[in-house]
């Protein structure tokens, strides 16, 4: 039986050195005073024609014609970027929310080389509950999107949405020690299936009932897990330059189109995507 489509599956590892230098190349360029999509035309010419990364790109200008948010299309190829990679993109596009456009692209850059050099699911759920916490994002829907990624088996995927019932009521580190080999060891018992392994149970009990940022910190320095971008406070007034230029370039759009509508209607064929370039994207 064939794999559906849209199910996320873990990429080749030129996929995510591709991935890396995308999210660091449109990062970089947001202030050249050029539109999203023409930024994201050329890196296309930049990235390399063996991976699918061109496609989804190409996909992605289309949807942005139409949509101007990046999460819309990413949420549309979700064969190719995680649940957890559109949800970090939703809540920098948000207008109420916390996180900048820029800092959310970093996140996704060193998410995407980490992942390159051979990434472990525990590195992976470390880094994307950092993310969460560091950036004061939704845990529940941010812990079901991170369950829908492919690194995680079963146990991982139970055991994450598990947390969401359990966020707020018990410390991390806790969580992180009782599923590690470490606790196994001092209780000479088997319970549920090991998580993570003895250096982490220790460094989780050491860091019981502490801010858990702590516990984040001592595990990157310890054990090299990636450490989440967090905004220095001297970019602030740039971060929030380049938050008021996405939103005039949302309402421009908004804007053409209902030129084009008063004009005498939407010429909808330039939205057309063939069927077959999306789902090239994630072949």
């Amino acid at each position: 039986m064939s794999e559906e489509p849209d199910r996320p599956r873990v990429l080749e590892r030129e996929e995510y050195i591709e991935q890396a230098y995308f999210f660091r190349a449109l990062r970089e360029r947001l202030d050249q005073g050029v539109s999203t999509q023409e930024l994201i035309k050329t890196i296309a010419q930049e990235i390399l024609s063996t991976t699918k990364l061109p496609l989804a790109l190409d996909f992605m200008v289309t949807e942005l014609r139409f949509t101007g948010g990046f999460s819309t299309a990413m949420a549309r190829l979700g064969h190719y970027f995680t649940a957890f990679q559109t949800y970090v993109i939703r809540e920098a596009e948000r207008e109420d929310g916390r996180l900048d456009f820029r800092i959310a692209l970093e996140i996704l850059e060193k998410e995407a080389e980490y992942r390159a050099k051979g990434a472990d699911p525990q590195g992976v759920f470390l880094y994307q509950f950092e993310t969460l916490c560091r950036n004061r994002l939704g845990y529940d829907a941010g812990l079901e999107a991170m369950a829908r990624d492919p690194i995680y088996d079963e146990n991982w995927k139970d055991w994450i949405l598990s947390l969401r019932r359990q966020v707020g009521l018990v410390d991390i580190a806790d969580m992180i020690f009782v599923r590690s080999q470490y606790y196994q060891m001092l209780k000479g018992e088997t319970g549920k299936p090991v998580l993570f392994g003895e250096k982490e149970g220790k460094i989780a009990l050491a860091n019981r009932r502490k801010d858990p940022l702590y516990l984040f910190s001592a595990l990157s320095r310890h054990l090299g897990y990636p450490s989440v971008p967090r905004p220095r406070k001297e970019e602030s007034v740039i971060q929030n330059y380049y938050a008021m230029l996405r939103r005039l370039e949302q309402l421009e759009r908004r804007v053409k189109l209902l030129e084009e509508e008063h004009r005498g209607g939407i010429d909808l064929s330039q939205f057309y995507v063939k069927p077959e370039d999306q789902n090239n994207a994630g072949k």
